[in-house]
């Protein structure tokens, strides 16, 4: 029977042990480059917290592999969807005061609340490198860290000039520990590879010459309203996806390339503006 602590039952707690045994399932191996999407909060409770996954990630990939995770900020753009939300009820004066606030992006201290606790560690490990983006940079962890996320063009989010491309080009693996597919972000890579493809204008706050400004830039037009549906497709498409159960939630693992070729194809003939 369940021990229980008045009504409520007790979580098991997951050790570095058990992570480590699903991580070897789910087939992340030495010498790999593994992009991590992941939500602890889905996963429970886990002794050590975030540190504890990230020390099991390095185990599995080895002293030659490398750890991806997003630190995006889409706090520092009033083109962002968070910045949207947020000022939603805000008076004029309340939103300039806000923009006046907000600080430049820093690829050394600019923390990335949204992405989670997991991004987090590994964006404050002593051995991580960051790239430039100053909405949607990567940090690593790893012998091809720097290889990463070197050349990270500021007008380029999630393209050919981002660290998702060298994924590409790395054959790294993609884990979703205790999410979803809507937030499979190499999805986004196919968006710059159909046709057609629709563009934004974006705003953040970023630092030129020691000096605080506001910067706008035109790039694809990130949409990931169907990417639930777009992963549905892909899972039943017969790729090589693993899934294991893990706490109160489940991790998938499968290769980047695959994903971003899979959907390059089905963008094409699911959205509109795609169309040829």
């Amino acid at each position: 029977m369940m021990q229980t602590l008045g009504e409520r039952p007790l979580r098991p707690v997951i050790d570095e042990a058990t992570l480590s045994e699903v991580f070897i399932a789910l087939g992340i191996g030495p010498g790999e480059v593994l992009l991590t999407h992941s939500s602890l909060r889905s996963l429970g409770p886990v002794r050590g917290g975030s540190r504890t996954v990230v020390r099991a990630l390095r185990a599995a990939l080895g002293p030659d592999g490398t750890l991806v995770v997003p630190t995006f900020t889409p706090e520092n753009s009033d083109t962002s969807r968070a910045y949207l939300q947020r000022i939603q009820g805000y008076t004029g004066q309340q939103v300039e005061e806000l923009r006046r606030n907000m600080p430049p992006y820093d690829p050394e201290r600019t923390p990335a609340p949204s992405m989670g606790r997991l991004a987090e560690e590994v964006r404050t490990d002593p051995e991580a490198v960051r790239s430039d983006h100053p909405q949607t940079s990567f940090a690593a962890i790893g012998p091809l860290a720097r290889k990463i996320v070197s050349g990270h063009s500021p007008d380029c989010h999630l393209g050919e000039r981002s660290p998702l491309a060298r994924l590409y080009e790395e054959h790294a693996k993609v884990l979703l520990l205790g999410v979803a597919f809507t937030s499979c972000t190499a999805f986004h890579l196919a968006e710059y590879r159909v046709p057609d493809r629709p563009l934004q204008e974006y705003h953040c706050v970023v630092r030129v010459r020691d000096e605080r400004t506001w910067w706008s830039y035109t790039d694809v037009a990130l949409d990931d309203s169907d990417f639930s549906e777009l992963g549905s497709s892909f899972e039943r498409s017969g790729t090589p996806l693993r899934t294991e159960k893990i706490g109160r939630t489940a991790a998938k693992v499968f290769p980047l390339s695959d994903a971003v070729d899979y959907a390059v194809t089905w963008m094409s003939s699911h959205r509109p503006s795609c169309r040829t």
